[in-house]
């Protein structure tokens, strides 16, 4: 099956292993997201590791220093971080005591030209030791396995075409690693939003880790879907077209935060999914995140019965053979229940052949206007990929974005 989280990259030499923290998980709306579970990683960079951080986080204009409320600042001292240390190498330290996983303790200093062009394009997936297994045969299922449904390139530009969509990077204890996200709308902020959506395993490790770390999302990310082997000389304003956007809050489910990660954490997949609240790198004049994109869409907490659903399309940047990770692909059919365990949520299911990199992404639904709206995101499947599940997005999901959106709405 495709991980949870992205497979273990060679350690540095030198470096120790990350030892698993054993600290209970605190429930809470504002978590950090996880890695969908067919995110993709890379093994360690030594690209721009000395990269020099900006004098300051900025807020969203652009300017302003990073503003961190007191109580998180007293926990920050418990663990001993320094973010100036942070900022200048400390967040490559991945040791127990200073990996922060609970509710509200989500930090991300944004560390200007930490992710620069050349840093992207070369982010790509381990070799996976996955085994080809069905992770149902030790688990009930409801509907028998969709046929496989091959991938399709998004057409393009992807600014005009899945305004919004893009690709989430960001920096675990076996190096750089990547998933897709989607910027959602916010009802505080009508047409300027800066929240966007994940998978869980895209943003935490889960029982035996923390939240990941220089979390940055490109939206529409090589809006003309220039193959990899071009990107070399695609121009940066193609790669890059509505700037970089650092995770500033971060949500997610207390049951990822408490059992999930790779396997055996499969069981919490149901359970995968994040929100995060993110500033620009850059300053945008005042501009938001969705202002930037060109669009946002709204989340249905309440969806329609499975067997009421037509058709349902996943998105994403997948990026294990046979596929590159810079074009957008997506996969559309009836979706379908899968039951990992009688006691959780059942999961959407339909055919699909993204793989790797793909985790994250959004599923939609033809709302009643004829638009999108997400329903769910890219979490899991088989390897090699012929089918991939995503979370029903309920109670828990609409907690944790309603209190995101309410604790933003008197800023931005």
């Amino acid at each position: 099956m495709r991980s949870i989280r992205p497979p273990a990259a060679p350690q540095r030499p030198g470096r120790k292993a990350p030892r698993a923290r054993r600290s209970a998980a605190v429930a809470a709306a504002a978590l950090t997201a996880v890695v969908a579970l067919t995110a993709t990683g890379c093994g360690p960079s030594s690209d721009n590791a000395d990269a020099k951080p900006s004098e300051s986080a900025q807020d969203t204009s652009g300017g302003g220093a990073i503003k961190i409320p007191k109580d998180l600042q007293d926990k920050l001292k418990q663990h001993g971080v320094d973010l100036d240390k942070w900022k200048n190498g400390e967040w490559k330290n991945w040791d127990k005591d200073k990996w922060l996983r609970e509710a509200g303790e989500f930090i991300n200093p944004i560390i200007k030209n930490f992710w620069n062009p050349d840093k992207i394009d070369k982010v790509k997936p381990p070799q996976d030791p996955s085994k080809p297994s069905d992770i149902t045969e030790d688990q009930g299922k409801t509907d028998p396995e969709p046929a496989a449904v091959a991938a399709q390139a998004v057409k393009t530009p992807y600014t005009s075409t899945a305004p919004g969509v893009g690709l989430l990077l960001f920096s675990t204890p076996q190096g750089e690693s990547r998933c897709s996200a989607t910027v959602v709308k916010d009802p505080a902020h009508p047409g300027k939003s800066n929240l966007v959506w994940t998978a869980a395993h895209c943003v935490h490790a889960g029982k035996n880790g923390g939240w990941y770390r220089n979390m940055m999302f490109v939206p529409n990310f090589n809006r003309n879907g220039a193959p990899a082997t071009q990107m070399k000389t695609t121009p940066f304003e193609d790669r890059v077209p509505a700037g970089k956007w650092w995770a500033d809050d971060m949500s997610t489910s207390k049951e990822w935060i408490k059992d999930g990660g790779a396997v055996p954490g499969v069981p919490m997949a149901p359970y995968d999914f994040a929100l995060m609240h993110v500033k620009p790198e850059e300053n945008t004049g005042g501009k938001s995140l969705e202002e930037m994109a060109g669009g946002a869409y709204a989340v249905d907490f309440n969806a329609p019965a499975m067997s009421k659903i037509p058709s349902l399309t996943a998105q994403g940047y997948p990026a294990e053979p046979p596929f590159d990770g810079a074009v957008q692909q997506s996969c559309t059919d009836k979706p379908t229940r899968l039951s990992l365990d009688a006691k959780k949520p059942t999961m959407y299911r339909i055919g699909c052949t993204m793989t790797g990199g793909s985790s994250g992404g959004p599923w939609f639904i033809k709302g009643s206007d004829g638009k999108p709206v997400l329903v769910s995101n890219m979490s899991m499947g088989p390897r090699p990929a012929r089918w991939s599940a995503g979370p029903h997005l309920g109670a828990e999901a609409k907690s944790l974005f309603d209190a995101m959106s309410k604790k933003w709405a008197n800023q931005q």
